[in-house]
């Protein structure tokens, strides 16, 4: 198996279409087509973190953040971030990052503290719009013959395998009508139906389904080649619709609400932390909860419209506390404390894909924040 093998893999669960555009994730360093003799897992890939995979004989290191951020004009390891690509490139060690990708996906890094913390119906908190496309399409039926009598099924599993037709628990979701289509070809034309030249009508599905954006071209490919027309007519439109499945955050409930004495206790176990920073208790109970792994901040506003009574994340600023002005409680836990079980989110996934090598989480602690207690 090959490196490129596990990229795809990762990219069909956590796609890069879905990284913020800040981001850098993906394969940053290394040969695509090596053969993959096992996997390190790690937060953060550090120096100490590339000699553990030497030491292991893992040629790939899948880390949550990308150890490139932003470009890099010298290597002559003044810094960090050179030293550690020197180091992987001298020893074929590939390094890949699933970042905000991972971040932006149901089951992705904040779901994994929403287990962690045994949350209930839980979902995204702030949905991605502008991610989804509507395909509508046209497909003679069995009305033309019994040479179309599969034709619409024919192209919708080419479709749905392709990547159409889901929507949250459901898939091969789709819609189709009847009516009559047009056309006249060209002499140079090889009509499907009637004959060069000459104006035809046919009996037609239309059939819509929906995709996520980024899968535009293998979709039309699909469409393509499946579609008994040598002319397929279809059309695209871009939705403004919520991806339920696309997002930032997460948000659920609690089997039974706690005090917030309690939920911070509940928290601090759970999220195996030595000290929570938060905001002013309000002497309520704590039933719904949204969570952000990593630096948060940004979704307190969607935090306040799911109705949480915390809001759980990481790398807030001192004035920014007081944007909870006694509606939430903010709970901030450190930046790779909320991100930590990252680890295992990623390795439990591999391990599932895989049973040929080694998938080892790493065992160097990668957090630069130190607290003396």
């Amino acid at each position: 198996m090959t490196i490129r093998d596990i990229t795809t893999c990762l990219e069909a669960w956590a796609p890069l279409a879905y990284q913020e555009s800040y981001d850098n994730a993906g394969l940053i360093v290394g040969d695509a087509a090596a053969e993959v003799t096992g996997i390190l897992v790690t937060l953060d890939v550090t120096e100490a973190v590339v000699e553990e995979a030497i030491r292991k004989n893992c040629n790939l290191i899948v880390a949550h953040h990308p150890i490139v951020f932003r470009g890099l004009k010298k290597f002559n390891g003044r810094n960090y971030v050179e030293r550690v690509v020197i180091k992987a490139i001298k020893n074929d060690v590939a390094l890949y990052a699933a970042h905000t990708n991972l971040d932006n996906i149901a089951g992705g890094v904040s779901f994994r503290i929403a287990d962690q913390l045994g949350l209930q119906k839980v979902r995204i908190l702030a949905p991605k719009s502008d991610v989804l496309m509507k395909l509508v399409t046209f497909v003679p039926n069995e009305q033309e013959g019994p040479a179309f009598k599969e034709a619409t099924q024919t192209v919708l599993n080419a479709l749905y395998e392709a990547g159409v037709g889901q929507i949250g628990q459901y898939d091969h979701c789709s819609f189709r009508t009847e009516g009559t289509g047009t056309f006249r070809g060209s002499d140079a034309s090889e009509p499907a139906l009637g004959r060069s030249g000459e104006d035809t009508r046919a009996h037609e599905n239309r059939i819509e389904v929906l995709f996520p954006a980024y899968l535009q071209p293998n979709v039309l490919a699909a469409l393509r080649k499946a579609h008994p027309y040598e002319e397929v007519a279809h059309y695209l439109t871009a939705l403004t619709n919520e991806n339920q499945e696309v997002g930032s955050g997460a948000v659920g409930e609690l089997p039974e609400p706690l005090s917030e004495a309690d939920f911070l206790a509940h928290l601090k176990t759970q999220m195996s932390l030595s000290v929570i920073r938060h905001t002013a208790l309000h002497g309520q109970p704590v039933h719904r909860v949204a969570v952000c792994g990593g630096a948060g901040g940004f979704l307190l506003n969607d935090a306040l419209r799911a109705g949480a009574d915390v809001f759980i994340t990481a790398d807030y600023k001192y004035h920014e506390f007081f944007d909870a002005d006694s509606r939430i409680i903010i709970a901030d836990i450190g930046h790779y404390e909320s991100e930590v079980f990252t680890k295992d989110l990623i390795q439990q996934y591999l391990l599932k894909k895989n049973d040929t090598f080694a998938v080892i989480l790493s065992e160097i602690d990668t957090n630069p924040v130190l607290y003396y207690l």
